[in-house]
């Protein structure tokens, strides 16, 4: 589960890493009372799970409450990198003197916590040559002492005070990482403001299957409205903004479907995986929650194992009798009860293909076409 950058900044806060004096607000009247209580210029943030806020517009900056109001405002309005805004953090403009960052996260190969920091923090960090990343894993039956921050710090050019507080901030990082069972805890940037370290931004990921344990941490709900409703039937589901449907059995064939759209030209408007064994009920549920996507054409490819295709064409035919399917449906349908499930598409107006990429490709067509 992800968290809000407010809620991971109000954690950290609660452990004792300094972060910029701040409130959540979710309407622009209180972004200006935020602002006249933060005094001073002031940053507008989104508050939204996904990263690239400040690229997609969705970080602006405010020297009063008037403007705090009007940031707020057009902030509010906005849809960041495919996220509705509903909340945002209003908080001081802080003196950057350097950028840093840091991070704890699992390393799965090596089983073992893994501590992530650079001296060239901020945005596109994903682009910072492996050379000027610091990676060191933790033993979980040592921890992370001072001295395993001294290295690190080192390693980053840090001195004096600010090293000093580096070491404690790793400490009471690692500290969070633990003891909220958490998968991620992220601070990018890292601020060095003058003597002073402060968490400029906070990115955290709870473990959904040690939940029960947090209590005091809200639940953060991340799924669409359509993921919620695949989420109840069993079907893995991910929405994706692109104008084609797509519905597989199998990760590995709906992830195949996925790229071989696009290498058409196409924009998958999902991920869709049925899942093996999906009799003509759960196949008709999938159908009718690809249609809520509003899509230009449904492709759907079935290599039949467990899955029956003769239950995929009646379920198919189903869809359209009761409700009606109000755009082009591409078909590839191969494997178990092949023949019979191509005889019933095409006793009913609906032909099915062989071959995946010539499916793909006629559904890429049909959508360009418009």
């Amino acid at each position: 589960m992800k968290l809000f950058e407010y809620m991971g900044k109000s954690i950290f806060s609660t452990y004792g890493i300094k972060v910029p004096a701040g409130k959540m607000v979710t309407n622009p009247d209180d972004a200006a009372k935020a602002a006249q209580e933060v005094g001073g210029p002031v940053v507008v943030k989104s508050q939204i799970l996904t990263g690239k806020r400040g690229k997609g517009g969705g970080i602006k900056f405010a020297d009063n409450p008037e403007e705090a109001r009007q940031a707020a405002s057009d902030i509010l309005s906005m849809t960041v990198q495919g996220h509705k805004v509903e909340r945002i953090l209003v908080e001081e403009k802080l003196q950057i003197d350097k950028e840093l960052y840091l991070a704890i996260t699992v390393d799965g190969a090596a089983k073992k916590p893994v501590i992530i920091a650079s001296a060239q923090g901020g945005m596109d960090i994903e682009e910072v040559p492996d050379d000027y990343i610091v990676k060191q894993h933790v033993d979980v039956s040592l921890g992370v002492y001072p001295y395993l921050g001294q290295e690190i710090s080192r390693r980053l050019g840090l001195a004096g005070q600010i090293s000093k507080e580096f070491k404690q901030l790793l400490i009471l990082l690692y500290k969070i990482f633990r003891e909220k069972d958490a998968e991620l805890v992220e601070i990018n940037p890292l601020v060095i403001s003058g003597d002073r370290l402060i968490a400029a931004d906070s990115k955290m990921t709870i473990d959904d299957d040690a939940l029960f344990r947090q209590k005091d941490i809200p639940y953060v709900e991340e799924r669409t409205s359509i993921e919620k409703q695949a989420h109840d039937l069993g079907l893995a589901f991910v929405e994706l903004g692109g104008n084609i449907a797509v519905m597989a059995n199998g990760a590995g064939m709906s992830m195949g479907s996925l790229d071989t759209l696009v290498h058409y030209g196409g924009q998958p408007a999902n991920f869709l995986d049925a899942g093996g064994g999906t009799g003509m009920e759960g196949t008709a549920k999938a159908i009718e929650l690809l249609l809520q996507t509003n899509p230009k054409v449904i492709f759907i490819n079935i290599f039949g194992g467990i899955t029956r295709c003769d239950d995929v064409a009646n379920a198919l035919v189903q869809v359209k009798k009761t409700r009606g399917i109000p755009v082009p449906v591409v078909i590839r349908l191969v494997g178990t009860n092949e023949e019979e499930g191509v005889k019933i598409l095409q006793e009913n107006g609906m032909n099915a293909y062989k071959v995946m990429q010539e499916a793909a490709a006629k559904a890429v067509e049909i959508a360009n076409a418009g």
